[in-house]
């Protein structure tokens, strides 16, 4: 009767001793999973990072049925990892960073794209370079204006919008020989009959026949001396005064 009793004890003490070696193993388990599913690797040349073959950062975490997944930081997307006391390991996906790639947003035929927000900023926007240059990034206005030839947007500044000029030059000798006017401040001159004057003495000369735009200089075409035959039936004379009015916008 009494070997029956120590088999029977030792049986018992064996089956507690496997079941507390189970919960053990268990346990053990449940926490390696845990520490899995909530580290988070925020060192950025952790090779493990590298799930893309290089191109970004990405972070591992395993979802509720245990897949491994890695969420990817790329193309204005940024990653940031709170240093909040207790909140540590908190990772928050935001929309930002800088677009590596080529990137169009587009809407469907109803649909419309609106940015609400109080302050809306566009840096470093493309200058356009068909008004004369000029100091921007100070103070006042700048518009945005389209490129119909390739749909880019650009800026200019408000004051570039209507551009005007004057000329006065009292003829000499040199101007007889090179009768030309030069308007360094505007890039190209309008090409629109109304929006330049050329007056000698007073006396409004034709667009194409007394004068020629080419860019931004006038030449005057008078006779060479004496009366000539029409259109160019005039002459340029010392103390001559010939005066240029410039409209552009």
């Amino acid at each position: 009767m009494k070997t029956g009793k120590m088999k029977t004890r030792i049986n018992l003490k064996t089956r507690k001793m496997k079941n507390n070696y189970l919960k053990l193993v268990m346990m053990v388990a449940v926490m390696l999973s845990a520490s899995i599913g909530f580290a988070q690797t925020t060192d950025a040349t952790d090779t493990g990072l590298n799930k893309d073959g290089g191109v970004g950062a990405s972070v591992r975490v395993i979802d509720n049925k245990g897949t491994i997944k890695y969420l990817q930081t790329n193309n204005g997307i940024t990653s940031i990892t709170s240093t909040n006391p207790r909140n540590t390991t908190t990772t928050t996906w935001q929309l930002g960073g800088t677009l590596v790639d080529a990137t169009t947003i587009t809407t469907s035929a109803t649909g419309t794209f609106t940015i609400d927000g109080e302050e809306f900023n566009l840096a470093n926007t493309e200058v356009n370079t068909s008004v004369a240059a000029a100091a921007y990034g100070a103070t006042g206005y700048t518009i945005l204006v389209r490129e119909e030839g390739t749909g880019r947007i650009k800026k200019m500044l408000a004051t570039d919008l209507i551009t005007s000029a004057y000329n006065e030059t009292t003829v000499d000798a040199a101007f007889i020989t090179t009768p030309t006017i030069t308007f360094a401040t505007i890039v190209a001159l309008p090409t629109e009959l109304e929006k330049i004057s050329v007056f000698r003495n007073g006396t409004k000369l034709r667009s194409g026949k007394d004068y020629t735009i080419a860019t931004n200089v006038i030449t005057l075409v008078p006779g060479n001396t004496g009366l000539q035959a029409a259109p160019n039936d005039w002459a340029l004379n010392v103390d001559d005064i010939i005066e240029v009015y410039v409209l552009k916008f």
